[in-house]
C-alpha cells in the first residue's frame, strides 16, 4: 500500500479547503501557470470571508472586492482555485478548526497542520497547489510550515499590503507565502513587495541564537545540527553562536521569555481592541480553544501595555543597530514537531507548548524582520523546521540567501 505521499491526494481529502473555484484574470506575468490558495481571512471579490467561524460568516457581508495582495497574484498571471480553512478569527496556532474540521498534514497525518493558516499549509503540503497566501502575527504561516515540511515567509512587517485582509492584531499583522519550492516562494515575495532579489550576495554573520536553542525539545534539537553544520560548510567562518543578552541588554535568566511577554501583551490588547467589539454585539459561537482565547484577552490587565509598547521599541532599535544588512539570525522554527491532534487542550496556559512556540516566533514580530522557516529536518520521519531572519527591510537578501540554500540541498 503506498504512503500518504506517493500518491495524489485528492481536495477532499485534504479537508484544507472551505470551497474551491477558478479565477484567472491574465495570461501574462512572471506567474502564469502557477495555482495558489488562500486563507479565508482574506478577500475574495463576490464570496464571502468566514474567517473560519459560522457567525462571523452570518454578520458580514459579501467582499465587494479582492484584497489587493490577491490581485497582486491573479495581475501576473496566478490562478486561484479556492478559499482554505483558517483557525477562528486567526487566534490560534493549532489548525483544529471546531467547525471546519482539521486540514490534513500529509507529512504526519496524525499531527496538526498548525495554525491559523492551516488550511493554506495543508494545501501546500498536498500538492493541491503550487504556493498559497496566509497570515502570521504570531506565527501563523511560520510554524504550519515547520509542521508540514514546506517553505514559510513572513515579511517585513508592513511590506505586503493589509488592504482586504480581516485583521487581529495589526501591529503584528503581515501576509505570509507558502510554498514547496524556494524559487516560487522567491516569484511570489517579489510580486508581493516589488522587489527583484538579486542572485549575488555576500554573507555577513549568521548568529545562532542561544537561548532559542534552549527553548526546543532534545530532539529536534538534534535533528537541526545537520542544517546548522551545512550553513557551516556552505558559508565557512560566517556562523556565530550568541546570546540575545548581546542585543536586549536584560541581565537576567528568562531568556527569550521577555520577548515572548512583550509580544504577548501588545498583541492581546491588539486583538481585543480589532475584534472585542464584535464579540460582545454579536455574542458568536466560538469553539471551546477560541472562547477560552478571547476570555484571556479579555481580561487582560491593559496598564501592562505601556510598558510592553517601550519594551518594543527598544528590542526593536538594538536589533537594528545590531544586525547589518548582510547579516542573518537563525533559530529553530518550532520548539518541537507537531502536536499530536486532539492533544494540546482547550486553555493554552496548560501547557508550555505555546509558550516555548510564540517565544521563538516573537523575535521577527517584534523586530519586524522578515523570516523563512526551511524544511531542512525531521525527527523520526516529522518534519522540523530552521528559519533564518534577516534584517528590517532585507527580504531580498534573506530570499537570496534561502534559494542558495535550497539549491545546495538538490
Amino acid at each position: 500500500m503506498k504512503s500518504i505521499l506517493e500518491r495524489k491526494i485528492s481536495i477532499e481529502e485534504s479537508k484544507a479547503f472551505l470551497e474551491t473555484f477558478s479565477i484567472k484574470q491574465s495570461d501574462k506575468g512572471s506567474l502564469n501557470g502557477l495555482t495558489f490558495a488562500v486563507k479565508d481571512l482574506i478577500d475574495i471579490g463576490g464570496y464571502k470571508t468566514s474567517c473560519g467561524n459560522p457567525s462571523w460568516l452570518k454578520t458580514h457581508p459579501v467582499a465587494a472586492s479582492n484584497a489587493v495582495c490577491v490581485d497582486q497574484l491573479l495581475n501576473e498571471g496566478a490562478e486561484c482555485i479556492g478559499k482554505t480553512i483558517s483557525d477562528e478569527l486567526a487566534f490560534s496556532l493549532e489548525g483544529e478548526n471546531f467547525f471546519y474540521g482539521t486540514p490534513l498534514n500529509p507529512r504526519a497525518p496524525d499531527r496538526i497542520p498548525g495554525g491559523s493558516s492551516s488550511g493554506s499549509a495543508s494545501a501546500v503540503s498536498c500538492g493541491l497547489v503550487d504556493f498559497a497566501i496566509g497570515t502570521d502575527t504570531g506565527g501563523s504561516v511560520r510554524v504550519p510550515a515547520s509542521n508540514c515540511g514546506i517553505f514559510g515567509m513572513r515579511p517585513s512587517h508592513g511590506f505586503i499590503s493589509l488592504a482586504g485582509v480581516n485583521p487581529l492584531a495589526p501591529s503584528f499583522d503581515t501576509v505570509g507565502v507558502l510554498a514547496r519550492d524556494s524559487s516560487i516562494l522567491s516569484k511570489v515575495a517579489e510580486v508581493l513587495i516589488g522587489f527583484e532579489i538579486n542572485p549575488k550576495f555576500d554573507v555577513g554573520t549568521i548568529y545562532l541564537i542561544r537561548e532559542a536553542l534552549d527553548l526546543v525539545d532534545e530532539e529536534v534539537r538534534e535533528a537541526i545540527q545537520k542544517p546548522i553544520n551545512h550553513l557551516r560548510n556552505l558559508f565557512p567562518d560566517r556562523l556565530r553562536e550568541f546570546s540575545i543578552r548581546e542585543i536586549d541588554g536584560e541581565m537576567n535568566e528568562k531568556g527569550l521569555k521577555n520577548w515572548y511577554e512583550t509580544h504577548y501583551t501588545i498583541q492581546w490588547a491588539d486583538i481585543w481592541s480589532s475584534l472585542g467589539s464584535w464579540v460582545e454585539e454579536a455574542k458568536p459561537e466560538f469553539g471551546p480553544r477560541i472562547k477560552k482565547n478571547f476570555d484571556i484577552v479579555k481580561d487582560l490587565d491593559r496598564s501592562k501595555l505601556e510598558v510592553s509598547i517601550r519594551k518594543r521599541f527598544h528590542y526593536f532599535r538594538r536589533l537594528k543597530e545590531f544586525l547589518k544588512p548582510n547579516d542573518l539570525l537563525c533559530i529553530p522554527t518550532a520548539p518541537a514537531v507537531a502536536p499530536l491532534k486532539g492533544s494540546l487542550g482547550i486553555d493554552r496556559t496548560k501547557s508550555d507548548y505555546h509558550l516555548r512556540t510564540l517565544s521563538l516566533t516573537s523575535t521577527s514580530g517584534i523586530g519586524r524582520l522578515p523570516q523563512v522557516s526551511l524544511p531542512m529536518a525531521h525527527v523520526k520521519g516529522v518534519p522540523v523546521g530552521i528559519s533564518l531572519l534577516g534584517a528590517y527591510g532585507e527580504d531580498s537578501f534573506l530570499l537570496s540567501v534561502v534559494n542558495k540554500i535550497a539549491s545546495e540541498e538538490k
